[in-house]
């Protein structure tokens, strides 16, 4: 009686592990959960002592299973066919090869960086993103490193800075432009007085 009932522990346990590595939609873990219940039934049968010590085993011995299915899951040949490997933002498969040309090119900002916008580059729009500063539109950019699908720009040096923002004045009111700074301001002249007529 003691050994049918470890041998349907053990087809129980095989069981979870054969539900882990090979999905048959509840067909398996029905199957397990018979044979476990079956094992417990039986040990209760014997003695009450014996029932408790297979509880015991069934508490431990079941996450342990379901635990080794998935370690040893990805390893197998159907693990591996299951398991689909993502790409990251290192993978080269992630690149588009007219990518990688762009390290060290110059373009032109078209949508505002913050950090990630639009720029114009070599006649095409590339999705790219600056280095956490927010560069406006129209500025120019360099390429500085491609990371998967990710183009990083930073401003080009001796690019011409972006455009004042509308509204803002570029010379302060009442001040001459073409005075040099530190300059006191100009005060306008009193008008000459009319001379007078000789009888």
């Amino acid at each position: 009686m003691i050994l049918t009932a470890v041998l349907l522990l053990g087809v129980g346990l095989a069981l979870v592990v054969a539900e882990v590595l090979f999905p048959s939609f509840g067909v398996l873990s029905i199957l397990a959960t018979a044979s476990i219940v079956g094992a417990v039934a039986l040990a209760f049968s014997v003695d009450t002592g014996t029932g408790v010590q297979f509880l015991v085993a069934v508490a431990l011995l079941v996450p342990t299973a379901i635990v080794l299915g998935f370690k040893v899951l990805p390893n197998t040949p159907i693990g591996r066919r299951l398991t689909v490997t993502g790409l990251s933002f290192e993978s080269a498969a992630a690149t588009d090869d007219r990518d990688l040309a762009l390290v060290g090119r110059e373009g032109v900002v078209e949508a505002v960086l913050r950090p990630a916008g639009m720029a114009r580059i070599d006649g095409r729009r590339v999705d790219v993103v600056s280095r956490g500063e927010m560069i406006e539109a129209g500025e120019r950019v360099r390429v500085v490193d491609v990371r998967g699908n990710r183009v990083v720009v930073a401003r080009a040096p001796g690019g011409p800075p972006a455009d004042p923002p509308a509204g803002s004045p570029s010379d302060p009111p009442g001040e001459d432009p073409s005075s040099a700074p530190g300059d006191p301001p100009s005060t306008p002249s009193a008008p000459a007085a009319p001379d007078k007529e000789t009888p």
